[in-house]
């Protein structure tokens, strides 16, 4: 009963947190559309682009529409230097397929993950397991190496960010569409470099929170439910 209880908590936990990781690289996305705004006046992309604002922010909520599966495809209209014209070309449309099924992967893997993770946490409770003491237990240890690598992961982009993100796309990519040149591809102009390290940094931000928060919830819980684990052998003794 104890192997089953084991993977019963592992499987909760694991599950636990890609939810919270997934949901909160979602916030971080889409929460806030300012904070695309600041990173483009931070960039000098309407100079690069020749575009306004407002007609940036419109494919910018078009784009991540696209993304987020709420629009079939990228057909986006707006004005480039005075002109109206299709935002995106042929290969950048090609290689934004790619992403998009990237983003609706971890959509998926989340949901996914949220079942089990009600599933799992039901079959403890109904076994009667001390699921408290042993979640938090579990969580707050494989949050400890999820963070040691986190943190490392961390360190090698501060280093050289432009090589690790050059291997992230050739790990996460079969192709070389994400090879865009800024004097023909206007979306490597709308989203330099700089703004994926900015990125990088307020998803890194948004999961550490989360993913911290309920570190110290289940730290909280732990104290608690020893503490009554040993009132009740006093009284047993």
């Amino acid at each position: 009963m104890r192997i089953i209880h084991r993977i019963l908590i592992c499987l909760t936990v694991i599950s636990a947190l890609i939810v919270l990781l997934v949901t909160s690289t979602e916030l971080a996305i889409y929460m806030d559309f300012q904070f695309y705004e600041k990173e483009y006046e931070k960039y000098h992309v309407l100079d690069d682009l020749d575009m306004e604002m407002k007609d940036v922010m419109s494919v910018t909520h078009e784009m991540m529409d696209y993304l987020h599966g709420k629009r079939d495809d990228l057909v986006v209209m707006t004005t480039v230097s005075g002109e109206e014209r299709e935002f995106f070309n042929d290969r950048e449309k090609q290689h934004m397929v790619d992403v998009k099924n990237m983003f609706l992967a971890g959509m998926r893997t989340r949901n996914a993950a949220a079942v089990i993770l009600l599933v799992s946490l039901t079959v403890l409770i109904f076994l009667k397991a001390e699921w408290k003491i042993l979640l938090a237990k579990w969580y707050m240890g494989i949050t400890c190496g999820l963070l040691a690598v986190a943190i490392g992961l961390g360190y090698l982009f501060t280093r050289d960010f432009n090589k690790y993100f050059v291997k992230f796309h050739e790990i996460f990519f079969d192709n070389d569409l994400w090879l865009l040149d800024p004097d023909t591809d206007l979306m490597i102009r709308m989203l330099p470099e700089g703004f994926f390290a900015d990125f990088t940094v307020r998803i890194g931000i948004f999961a550490a929170t989360a993913v911290i928060g309920c570190f110290i919830i289940s730290l909280f819980v732990w104290h608690r439910e020893k503490k009554i684990s040993n009132k009740q052998d006093l009284l047993i003794n």
